[in-house]
């Protein structure tokens, strides 16, 4: 059932492909809708299009921010704009108890929202939206690893680690194209899970008895889990794909004295499958919006 947003105003403040397709839909919603960071592309019809974000955050209801949020530094991933925007203490003090929707929000911006009472729903981790990503994720993750290694998928020894959204489904990806999967988990329950999909189940204590026999080892936990004791334990023509949020769970600068290639690859939907990523927010964001705004 569409979602009706009429009488709402929001502010989009960057972004990239994904708000081009999303943004529409919000105004079809009956939204209206600020945008800022998109003048170097085809004007979005019916978007308010505003040079600053002062302006477009005036009398807003929500404000959304890009997936990726911003830098260290507050600044606003805006791929279409050669100006630089900031979310900054004076933008927080004018959005106070107006929520704000964010893929992921690094430290400065949770400071400053805890500071001006701003609601901040960092949608990324949602289930409605991580366990649809999770299928662009596994595509690109697919993608770098038949760039990468002169050798099949199908019959080659990938390890997943990690069973969470994005392990499921690319554990199951990598077994219906043939390759010997292994996914490795610390839970009995994820563990039962892995063995009923007829994987190969690895106890994440027990990881180092068996990575020596991976050819591709993609990882999806999101804190250190391939440290130097695990790296030793790998041939060289392995490569490992990094697929958690920066910086990883992965010893980069071991692999590297080691002579393992290992690829950092996070937010892959929004890289390798866009226009599927911003459909997942056409899709989802409405009803968030009515949800935290109890519309």
């Amino acid at each position: 059932m569409k979602v009706d947003l009429k009488g709402l105003t929001l502010a989009v403040l960057g972004g990239d492909e994904r708000e081009l397709v999303y943004v529409p839909n919000l105004i079809g919603s009956n939204a209206k809708v600020n945008i800022v960071g998109f003048d170097n592309c085809k004007p979005i019809k019916r978007a308010n299009h505003y040079s600053s974000i002062d302006k477009a955050i005036d009398d807003v209801d929500a404000v959304i921010m890009p997936m990726p949020g911003t830098d260290t530094e507050g600044r606003i991933r805006a791929i279409y704009s050669k100006n630089k925007f900031y979310f900054t203490e004076n933008t927080a003090a004018k959005l106070s108890g107006i929520p704000i929707f964010i893929g992921v929000a690094k430290p400065i911006i949770k400071r400053l929202c805890f500071n001006y009472s701003i609601p901040l729903i960092e949608i990324a981790e949602l289930d409605e939206i991580a366990i649809l990503n999770s299928i662009p994720t596994a595509e690109g993750a697919l993608l770098i690893a038949m760039e990468e290694t002169p050798f099949t998928i199908h019959n080659s020894n990938c390890f997943v680690l990690g069973y969470g959204r994005i392990g499921v489904t690319l554990a199951n990806t990598l077994k219906s194209l043939g390759a010997n999967t292994f996914a490795a988990a610390r839970s009995s329950k994820d563990l039962a899970r892995i063995y009923e999909q007829n994987l190969n189940a690895v106890e994440f204590s027990r990881l180092g008895d068996s990575i020596s026999k991976a050819d591709i080892i993609f990882n999806t936990v999101p804190s250190m889990v391939l440290d130097e004791n695990i790296l030793k334990n790998i041939k060289k023509n392995t490569i490992i794909i990094d697929l958690a949020s920066a910086p990883g769970g992965t010893d980069f600068q071991t692999a590297e004295k080691l002579g393992i290639k290992a690829v950092l690859a996070p937010g892959l939907p929004g890289k390798v499958a866009p226009l599927t990523a911003g459909k997942i927010l056409a899709r989802v964001l409405p009803k968030l919006i009515c949800e935290n705004l109890r519309v």
